[in-house]
Formats: C-alpha cells, structure tokens, sequence
C-alpha cells in the first residue's frame, strides 16, 4: 500500500490481524467504515489464531452471565453460518466429555447444569457401553455427549474474513508493528512508516495488546500459558472429540480433530514469560500418562511433536481465570479506543459475536 504522509487522519485502525482482527475489521467494513488492519507478521493470523485446537466450542464451562459464556454461544451460531455461507471447511463432530472415575460425575452432572444455563441446550448422559458406542477405543466409566462442539479450518476461516474485508474496502498493511499508541491529544497509532490520526482505534494485538493498553493509561498486566500438541500419526481410533475433565488453566489434553480426521493431543499448561514457541519433548512422559488415562491402548511410537501455542491470560497461575475484555470507549474512558484483551479460548468461536459486539460500540 502507498506510504502515507505524517499525521494522517483516517477512521478505523484495528492493530492484529489475527482471526478477532480480522472479524472486526470485515465487519466494520461491511458497515462502510475505512478500515486498516496494522498486523506485525507478514501474513494474517500466524500466533495465537493458528495455534489451537481449531474447535468450535459449545459454550459448556464458561461462567454464567460472562461474555465467554454468552459470546461463545452466540459466536458459535454466527461461526457455523458463516461457514455454510462462506464454503469454509467445518465439521460438527460433537464431543464426549469423560469420566475416568465414579468421583467425577458430579463434575459431569455441572458441567450439564452449567451447560443449560449459558444457553447451550441439554448435554446427554452416556453410560460407559453409550461411550463405547461412539469410541470402542475409549475407557472410562461414563461421559456426557456435546452435539454442538465442531471443527473448523481455522485458517481457511480467516481467509474467508481476509476475503470480506477487502471486498468491502478494506486493507491489511503487514510488517507494520506498532511502536506507539497514545491518547494524549486524541489517538494516534506510530509505526516505523506512519503516524495515523484515527478516528477509532481497536486493539486486538492478542498477546501484546496488554501493552498496547497500557500506554493509553489502561492497567493491564501480561501473563502467557504455553500448550503443546502432540500430533498420532497413522489412522485415528477417533470419530468425535474426546475430554477430560477440566483443568487449570486449560480444559485438560484432549483428543481434537482436523479436517482430515487426523488425531492431535493437547494443550498441556505451561506458565511462562514471554513469546517462546520451542517444543518441550521433556513434557512428552506427562503427555502419555494424560493420554492414557483415557485411552490406555495408545502407541507411543505413533505419537509425535506437533505445535505449540501461547494463550493471552490477564491472571497469573494460581489466580482464577480471567473473562474476556471487551472495552469500548465508555468502558476505557478514551474517546474512540476500543480493547480486546484477554481473547483466548473460545476466542475462535467467539469471534464474530466480538465483531458484533464492537460494532454496536463504535457504529
């Protein structure tokens, strides 16, 4: 794109083009506003967007009345959609939530309850020969069956956002990292090539967009949890997505699918302090050990490295998780700036409700 000149004004800049970057900006360009996604990386959705499980989530363990809960159920309707819509590969799969023992099916009985609550519809019992029907592969000794859970090729998606975007006027400029966010007299966004004077700014920087926040006088601080994923080479034994019991930080190693029907494990939770993607084999015993516990024939030897993922968490370790932060001006106090923070799982399925939600804030 031409450089532009010091100080331009313009209308809407959104920093990150990952999948919420890029849900805003084709929506906000579907509303005739001039929008300038600012993307670090030199192609969309190379961090957090492409990391992860590439599950569309039913909306089962989020908290009541929460904007996990509520954007993810929502979300998840506008994603299915857009995807019938948009020809963008998906599957609606289901999963089997499991218990590896009789103590926790109060957990189970919960997660149903919780699951009705957040609007998500009844979560079905299945009796361990129900499990068995569904994954002869599977020990337990009970489980509760989500029909809605899916999956999506994530990148595919974000293409088909990419796509909307630039039919409605919109522009990506990549290798445009921001330097500088101030509110001091009105917004201003400094890379190392421009100094733009938008009218709005959102921040869906995912992992740095804490920092971001904190040079407009917004007290955020930055926490990252670390997944692997271990990938079974050879046929998949599974037809559906398989859980564990929830853990801390994360909702335990799970069995997920592609698109190829291609088995993956994860994410394990590792706390960290900075952006380090490298894959941690010493992990790989604990891995076993989790996987086994539910699928105890697996082979090793089938099991291999994979990827690793960063989620954006705004609690330390120890410390009760976070909801999603999605701040318009009113909430941040700074006229036309809008924060996105805290965006992990189920940020994906979430991410055309976000886009929604921005939309009523700045449109």
């Amino acid at each position: 794109m031409p450089e532009k000149s010091l100080g331009e004004e313009c209308d809407v800049v959104v920093i990150g083009a990952g999948v919420i970057g890029l849900a805003v900006g084709q929506a906000l360009a579907r509303e005739g506003r001039e929008v300038l996604i600012l993307e670090k990386q030199d192609a969309i959705g190379t961090e957090t967007s492409s990391r992860n499980s590439e599950v569309i989530h039913a909306g089962i363990y989020y908290p009541t009345g929460s904007l996990k809960a509520e954007l993810c159920v929502r979300g998840k309707r506008l994603l299915y959609e857009h995807c019938n819509t948009h020809h963008v590969p998906h599957e609606n799969v289901g999963k089997i939530i499991v218990a590896t023992s009789r103590d926790q099916f109060p957990v189970l009985r919960a997660y149903q309850e919780q699951a009705l609550a957040n609007g998500v519809g009844e979560l079905p019992w299945l009796s361990q020969s129900e499990v068995n029907a569904k994954e002869a592969a599977v020990a337990c000794v009970g489980g509760i069956w989500s029909p809605t859970t899916g999956i999506i090729d994530s990148h595919a998606f974000m293409l088909s956002l990419e796509g909307e975007l630039e039919t409605h006027g919109g522009m990506i400029a990549f290798l445009s990292e921001v330097q500088e966010l101030s509110a001091e007299e009105g917004l201003r966004v400094t890379t190392a090539e421009l100094s733009l004077a938008p009218r709005v700014v959102i921040n869906s920087a995912g992992l740095d967009a804490p920092e971001l926040a904190r040079q407009v006088g917004r007290d955020f601080h930055t926490y990252y949890a670390k997944g692997h994923y271990y990938t079974l080479s050879g046929t998949s034994p599974f037809r559906h997505l398989v859980y564990p019991i929830a853990e801390e930080g994360g909702l335990g190693v799970h069995v997920t699918l592609d698109m190829a029907h291609q088995a993956r494990f994860g994410p394990d939770v590792v706390w960290q302090c900075d952006h380090d993607y490298a894959f941690d084999e010493s992990r790989r015993e604990q891995f076993v050990s989790a996987i086994r516990s539910y699928y105890p024939d697996l082979d090793e030897s089938k099991l291999q490295p994979g990827y690793t993922g960063i989620r954006p968490k705004l609690a330390p370790q120890g410390e009760p998780g976070s909801d999603f932060v999605v701040n318009g001006p009113h909430e941040t106090g700074v006229d036309g700036y809008v924060e996105l923070l805290g965006i992990e799982s189920p940020g994906l399925t979430a991410s055309l409700a976000i886009a929604e939600r921005v939309v009523e804030m700045v449109c």
